[in-house]
């Protein structure tokens, strides 16, 4: 141990620690000082940024043996509070940077040394010194940050008053389409607010730090688990393995189709019996400090039998492979598409056809926040759960079966989350905290390192896509047929669902009258696979909107004009057979257009041999809501105070839950003068809002929204006077009248029959992406130089939030297109070694214009937004990349030696 005297915030502490210890941790764990958040954990994230000394310092890899003795060490709490926020944390809320938050606080102090030292930085110096500390931000696409700092800069320079950035509510009190800040932006700009790791530190002192045994091979037979050694180490309470757990040790993957054959049983929570994929975990050590968990865990031995690994679709697919899962077939579920007349014969007498192979693969979310957890026994005697889940009530009728818990007895609460952009619709480690606190009686905390995050959190599946279209020599779409197979990793949940979804949006955006199509969802001993923002379409809309690049070569046509012809118009359905509920798409196009001809322009003009430059298309559709008669619920509550509350499960990702709900309630309320100051939040607590359904399929705005909008208007019925005039709380106690009302809300669409005909959702959203990158031909690199989406999503709710999740949305499609890939589960396992993109693999130019159709199923007109700028910018990226240098990439990402190959092939 050694001791250091050092200023901290403007405070003097001696701080005794392990000459070992991370300053991140000490500053954590022993100052309190949670503000400074660990992601990574190692140097890639720059979340535990701090200033020592007047440098920008990633505590997390600053042993304390480094930190000289009388150091001056400013955190995030010592740059501003609550009550007197620094303009830089000013200048954040006013531009939206908060989104999840998590990696705020590493900006914002990243953000302070650079205006220390340069007042007056241009945007590309901004950009520069970002990408130079490892700076990483997964949602915000980091435009939004450059903005906040340039703001901020103006202030601290003394060209702006600060109070010009604060958000001024209009004379008329609406905040509906407007900037309003969402609540809990304070809380993440000052560090203040609590993830799941935060609280984790701050439970009881009598809290068991949990490690895994996880398996290190991809498939197995368990033949023994020998625990004996790593019960005798220091500090160890419990080894727990299969045989210590009280329920069926299954997590269910409520299967939802009854051709699945599949039982949805397959998942346990503690493997018995086999590996079916790298990180599986075989055992949980509960002990009092995480690294004597940890040490205890490398001392349990597990002895396997390997068998064969199934890596891909096409290797679980083979006529010698054996089942996975004994008793279910490796591929256990075939979704089929029949719309229109059959394609045979249309394919044979068709002036043009044009085919494609294509493949988007094994994309990780790589949230900065790796997955957390902890669990705790209630004085009612009831287990609760805290995660990071976007599926409460989802979640707990999924584990609490495996468990042994009474679903009556199971409270779920979702923490403040750093982002899961889909991972989170599947239980990671709810069941593991959940087993380990029942088996203990004590709490249980729970937090993955990044290796962690990568290997036993889901993926994107890959799809392996055949797909075809036949056309008459003007272009017109005549048919199409798709083949494809869908890599969902050992475990089913959801697997179905997945495969539907590319029934539902190939050839989405356009009128093709005649389909026909098969896809099939395939067991491998990859990652498991998961949700994932845009939940099939990324798959399904990079081969159709490929291969409309292909067809407009083909045909002599070009790219924007061939789509124009062929998307929705009155008359149109889409893939299953339903009628659009708006046809936005073609005055999209018009929109873009003019934009589209100056990109080619300049793009011919900056080309030279050393640089191509080219310009690409893509157009992305995707449906607001989980499938048929989607439904849920919230609640209004007048208080005593004549405030009002809104209960709800809107779970929140980052996407701006607390900003949606207020959105909608204040445009509710504003009729009765309830202005949004007024108007309370109780969210994502079992035990004390209702099933609101998962925060996924983009199906939040509009269906809880409508649930919020039905609660509150229900309120104000009951306030309403008879001369017009509301009632106030004291008056509605005195009249007898009820101050708490339910808001439900079911969507009015149709489940799809076996061929994916069908009404599934009642609210679509659309955009057409335009790229516009620049190839260097010696190395085959690709740079986006700007993205431009034109998008449709109805009224806006909050434009902070929109704009944010749009900017947030194509950065992870240019890192999809480019750079993303978890193939290589050793290679993959890192941020860097992921493809994350930094700010300068994404550019600072992207414009976002909207047009605003309202939606008569949405709340105010309101459809969703998240899932949207995902579904398809890496095709416009892909297909810039052919425009620029004639190499067409058909299997993401668009590696720089891939495209090098294409160029020297040529």
């Amino acid at each position: 141990m050694i001791s250091r005297n050092i200023m901290l915030n403007g405070s003097t502490k001696t701080v005794v620690a392990s000459e070992k210890d991370s300053l991140a941790d000490i500053l954590r764990a022993q100052m309190g000082l949670t503000g400074t958040k660990v992601g990574c954990n190692q140097g890639q994230c720059g979340a535990c940024n701090i200033i020592m000394d007047g440098k920008l310092v990633r505590s997390c890899i600053t042993k304390f043996s480094r930190v000289p003795d009388g150091a001056q060490v400013t955190t995030i709490e010592g740059i501003g509070t609550p009550e007197a926020l620094h303009p830089i944390q000013v200048a954040w809320i006013a531009h939206g940077c908060a989104q999840c938050g998590f990696c705020s606080p590493g900006f914002i102090v990243s953000a302070k040394v650079l205006l220390d030292t340069n007042p007056s930085p241009t945007r590309e110096e901004v950009r520069d010194w970002f990408q130079k500390h490892r700076n990483a931000c997964r949602c915000t696409g980091y435009k939004p940050l450059v903005d906040a700092v340039m703001d901020a800069a103006k202030v601290l320079r003394g060209e702006m008053d600060v109070d010009e950035l604060h958000f001024k509510i209009p004379e008329d009190g609406r905040i509906w389409g407007t900037k309003y800040p969402r609540p809990s932006a304070i809380g993440k700009v000052t560090g203040t607010l609590d993830y799941g790791g935060d609280l984790g530190l701050k439970l009881p002192e009598d809290r068991l730090n949990m490690a895994l045994v996880q398996a290190t091979v991809s498939h197995a037979t368990i033949k023994d688990i020998d625990t004996a050694e790593a019960e005798k180490m220091p500090g160890v309470f419990k080894v727990i393995t299969h045989k210590d757990i009280p329920g069926k040790n299954r997590i269910t993957g409520l299967i939802t189709f009854p051709t699945n054959k599949g039982d949805g049983w397959e998942r346990p929570i503690l493997n018995d019996t086999k590996v079916f994929q790298y990180g599986d975990a075989i055992a949980i050590v509960c002990a009092d400090t995480e690294h004597h968990a940890k040490d205890a865990a490398a001392k349990v031995k597990v002895e396997l039998e390997p068998l064969p690994e199934y890596m891909s679709a096409p290797a679980a697919m083979a006529d010698d492979a054996i089942e996975i899962h004994p008793g279910t077939p490796n591929v256990y579920y075939i979704q089929k598409i029949a719309k229109g007349d059959e394609t045979a014969t249309i394919f044979d007498s068709a002036d043009v056809v044009i085919e494609g192979d294509y493949y988007v693969g094994r994309q990780p979310h790589m949230p900065i926040e790796p997955d957390v957890g902890f669990a705790y026994k209630n004085d009612d005697g009831k287990l609760v759960v805290h995660s990071k889940s976007i599926g409460l009530q989802l979640h707990a009728a999924m584990i609490a079966p495996g468990m042994g818990v009474e679903l009556e007895d199971l409270i779920m609460v979702q923490n403040p989350t750093g982002g899961t952009f889909g991972y989170k619709f599947s239980p990671t480690m709810e069941a593991l905290v959940g087993v380990a606190t029942l088996v203990t009686g004590r709490p249980c905390f729970l937090k993955y390192d990044y290796q962690q995050q990568q290997a036993y959190t889901g993926k994107r599946s890959p799809f392996f896509m055949n797909m075809r279209f036949a056309a008459d020599k003007d272009g017109k779409l005549q048919a199409m047929e798709t083949d494809y197979s869908v890599d969902h990793g050992p475990y089913s949940e959801f697997g179905d669902l997945l495969t539907l979804r590319g029934t539902q949006f190939m050839g989405a955006g356009y009128d093709i009258p005649n389909i026909r199509g098969e896809g099939r969802t395939v067991c491998t001993n990859h990652a498991w696979g998961s949700a994932f923002r845009g939940y099939g379409s990324p798959q399904s809309e990079f081969a159709s909107e490929v291969l409309m690049d292909e067809l407009a070569e083909k045909l002599g046509m070009d790219p924007l004009e061939l789509r124009y012809k062929n998307v929705y118009r009155e008359g149109s359905t889409t893939p299953t057979g339903q009628a659009p509920e708006v046809y936005s798409l073609p005055e999209m196009i018009d929109i873009l257009r003019p934009k589209y001809k100056a990109a080619l322009d300049q793009a011919k003009a900056e080309s030279t041999d050393a640089v191509k430059k080219g310009v690409g298309i893509s157009i992305g559709v995707y449906g607001c809501g989980l499938d048929g008669p989607d439904a849920s619920e919230a609640w209004a509550e007048l208080n005593a105070d004549d405030t009002v509350t809104i209960f709800n499960c809107w779970e929140d990702h980052g996407q701006g839950a607390d900003a949606g709900t207020l959105g909608v309630a204040a445009e509710a309320l504003r009729v009765a003068g309830i202005t949004p100051d007024r108007i309370k939040l109780v969210m994502n607590d079992t035990s004390k809002a209702p099933n609101s359904g998962p925060a996924g399929g983009s199906r939040s705005q509009v269906m809880t929204g409508q649930a919020i909008r039905e609660a509150c208007q229900a309120l104000l019925a009951g306030m309403k006077k008879p001369d017009g005039t509301y009632r106030d709380y004291a008056q509605m106690k005195a009249e007898d009248i009820a101050v708490h009302y339910v808001g439900q809300w079911t969507a009015p669409a149709t489940n799809c029959d076996e061929n994916s005909q069908g009404s599934p959702f009642s609210v679509y959203m659309y955009g057409i992406f335009m790229a516009q990158v620049a190839v260097d031909t010696a190395t085959g690199k690709t740079t986006v130089e700007k993205m431009t989406l034109v998008a449709d999503i109805g009224s806006i709710n909050n434009r902070l939030v929109v704009d944010g999740q749009m900017y947030g949305g194509i950065a992870q499609g240019i890192g999809l297109a480019l750079t993303e890939d978890y193939e290589d589960i050793k290679k993959h396992s890192t941020l860097a070694g992921a493809g994350f993109p930094y700010i300068k693999q994404i550019p600072d130019d992207m414009e976002l214009i909207y047009v605003e159709t309202p939606r008569k199923d949405g709340p105010f007109g309101a459809g969703g937004v998240g899932e949207l700028p995902l579904t398809s910018p890496h095709a416009s990226v892909i297909n810039a990349i052919y425009n620029a240098c004639g190499v067409r990439i058909k299997r993401l990402p668009a590696l720089p030696e891939k495209v090098l190959a294409g160029l020297q092939a040529k």
